[in-house]
């Protein structure tokens, strides 16, 4: 124990490593959010989806000799912002992602095949490369770190809404149009940025896993995101330490992680799962 604990601090002192950790850090703050949005919106498509246009970004990248994740983000926020008006009902997301993915896959083998470019390249993003993460990389999650949870306390009544019922939204002057393409975007660009953290496979440790634990503890929106967050570092931290001290991959160690909090979580007694909800509900404007 004494040898690994040793083993452990060296390896904390290298940069790659502590890159890594840091952007864990800071990908435990935004990405959870990015889990409540994806489970209020009924929208579990949409990370496949986006490792589909991601592949495809990629391609393009590869194949114009520009920074492949650079592409693949690129990528990932047009396809958000331009599937949104697709999005008439909450059904209509759905739907709207099923196609998105088909079409973003057919386009990337195509364009693979077509330009004789190494998909080996491409076909890496399935399982991730935390330590190589660069400054880029921590730039577009310190960024979502800092938009997400801004534009949820910004907006938070009316995300609420949103999340609850879109046509109660709308009749309540929420800009539903607006909102929904702005949370699609910032959707987009959080699974793309987690990509290269766990894989494309992966990616659920960082965004779902932690809003289900955490909707099952929390009994309104705030409360859920607050604890999405804290479960998120907690998990990020704990599995990335422990990926480390045993010599195995992080992304599969996050995984098991997040999927063993959510499990735990499933034995506290159930509250009741809606009842976030409400606060929305209850701050419509009064008739009078």
């Amino acid at each position: 124990m004494t040898l690994a604990g040793a083993d452990l601090g060296e390896l904390l002192r290298l940069l790659p490593v502590q890159r890594a950790g840091t952007a864990l850090l800071l990908a435990a703050i935004g990405l959870p959010v990015i889990g409540v949005v994806i489970v209020g919106l009924d929208i579990m498509p949409v990370r496949f989806a986006m490792m589909h246009v991601a592949l495809l970004g990629i391609a393009v990248g590869l194949l114009t000799g520009l920074d492949p994740m650079l592409c693949a983000l690129v990528a990932c926020a047009l396809a958000g912002a331009g599937v949104a008006p697709l999005a008439r009902s909450p059904d209509g997301l759905s739907g709207a992602m099923g196609l998105l993915m088909s079409l973003a896959i057919a386009a990337a083998l195509l364009l693979l095949a077509v330009s004789g470019v190494n998909a080996s390249g491409a076909f890496a993003l399935l399982w991730g490369s935390i330590l190589s993460v660069g400054t880029p990389d921590l730039v577009v999650l310190g960024l979502l770190a800092v938009l997400v949870p801004g534009l949820f306390w910004w907006r938070r009544r009316e995300i609420g809404l949103l999340l609850y019922d879109r046509e109660l939204a709308q009749c309540s002057g929420v800009p539903v149009r607006a909102l929904t393409s702005a949370l699609l975007v910032l959707v987009a660009v959080a699974v793309a940025g987690a990509i290269k953290l766990t894989g494309a496979l992966l990616v659920d440790a960082l965004t779902l896993l932690p809003a289900l634990a955490a909707r099952r503890l929390g009994s309104s929106l705030k409360s859920i995101t607050l604890w999405a967050v804290g479960i998120g570092v907690a998990v990020n931290l704990t599995g990335f330490l422990l990926a480390l001290w045993l010599d195995w991959p992080p992304g599969p160690v996050l995984v098991l992680t997040a999927g063993a909090v959510v499990l735990a979580v499933h034995l506290v007694p159930e509250r009741r799962i809606s009842s976030w909800r409400a606060p929305a509900s209850a701050s419509l404007p009064s008739s009078h």
